[in-house]
């Protein structure tokens, strides 16, 4: 990250900030741009003292990512691109479906077109757990995303450029998910659920930060990363966060699932797992698997067995109420 040059797409969302943050903590930069559509969060980053660092540029961009040639502008002289501008409310999506294709599937696109163009060196997207075996359209949208990413590896050609996918669960906090939702409903001292079996991936926004710097460090090209992550039932997280409220059971919603997979029993044919990490190898054989499995993260892989998935509802490790408790207040603002 010293002395390189550094786009984010999306870089006013909570990973977004969260990511320019841990940078400028960690690393000094030439140069980091924000690229994003809404102004007034932009001139609030901007006014923060948390996105300042003497030596470090900072730059704001409005744009949108299914603007090709604004996007290919912004790239001019950029080392490395994490893409994490995306429509993600799973019922926006739903009801509004071409839109998220236009955003997730098309601007996925034009960001590949725009770094092969202007000379990137890499490219790491974000993706989630509902990309993986998707049943509602924004997985849709993000499966179809990814495989962009990882098939851009076969055309690079000559260009000195990587492009890999880190995927991971539910963000503790992040707007639109369940915490923030509960913990507001929870003032009314009623919690809707919607199957009392539910459970969920978590990761806190530092965690997800922290493994898409280790991914840019350790990308080959091609790789879809996937981090070892606990998991919570949605009856332990009702109790973390308001104990003594009703619980209302609501339904499932429209396109959501009572367990997250993040490699399904199909992908891990193909996976290979590290201490805290799995990697789903491209489908096109960019590289030597055996040297990646034995050299790319300084000790050696294995590949998984047959009928492996990570799911998390069979997951090994799930959070106790209390843990719950702790991290919420750690990591949620509102609370």
């Amino acid at each position: 990250m010293d002395g390189k040059t550094i786009l984010i797409t999306g870089g006013t969302g909570s990973f977004g900030k969260k990511f320019v943050e841990t940078v400028l903590k960690k690393f000094t930069p030439k140069k980091i741009i924000i690229y994003s559509r809404d102004e007034l969060k932009q001139f609030e980053m901007q006014q923060n003292p948390l996105y300042k660092k003497e030596g470090v540029l900072m730059r704001y961009f409005i744009g949108d990512v299914r603007d090709e040639k604004r996007l290919a502008m912004a790239m001019t002289e950029i080392d490395i691109v994490v893409h994490a501008a995306a429509l993600k409310q799973v019922p926006a999506a739903e009801y509004n479906p071409f839109e998220a294709v236009k955003t997730n599937i098309l601007g996925a696109q034009n960001v590949i077109d725009a770094a092969l163009a202007s000379g990137v060196k890499k490219v790491i997207a974000l993706s989630t757990d509902k990309a993986a075996a998707p049943i509602n359209l924004y997985g849709a949208t993000k499966l179809a995303s990814d495989k962009l990413f990882i098939a851009a590896n076969n055309y690079r050609g000559k260009h000195d450029i990587k492009f890999s996918v880190v995927r991971y669960g539910n963000v503790m906090g992040s707007r639109g998910s369940v915490i923030p939702f509960f913990i507001e409903k929870a003032k009314a001292g009623v919690l809707p659920i919607t199957d009392e079996r539910m459970t969920r991936f978590n990761i806190t926004l530092q965690e997800g930060v922290d493994f898409v710097l280790m991914a840019l460090g350790k990308m080959w090209g091609g790789e879809l990363f996937v981090p070892k992550i606990p998991s919570y039932k949605i009856l332990d997280l009702a109790k973390a966060i308001a104990p003594n409220a009703k619980l209302e059971n609501v339904g499932i919603r429209p396109g959501e699932k009572l367990h997250e997979e993040m490699v399904t029993a199909t992908d891990a044919i193909n996976t290979v797992e590290f201490e805290d990490y799995y990697v789903i190898l491209p489908s096109t054989q960019l590289w030597d698997t055996e040297k990646f499995r034995k050299e790319s993260n300084g000790e050696q892989g294995k590949f998984c067995v047959y009928g492996f998935s990570y799911n998390s509802g069979t997951n090994k490790h799930f959070l106790s109420v209390e843990e719950l408790v702790q991290l919420i207040k750690e990591n949620v603002s509102e609370h």
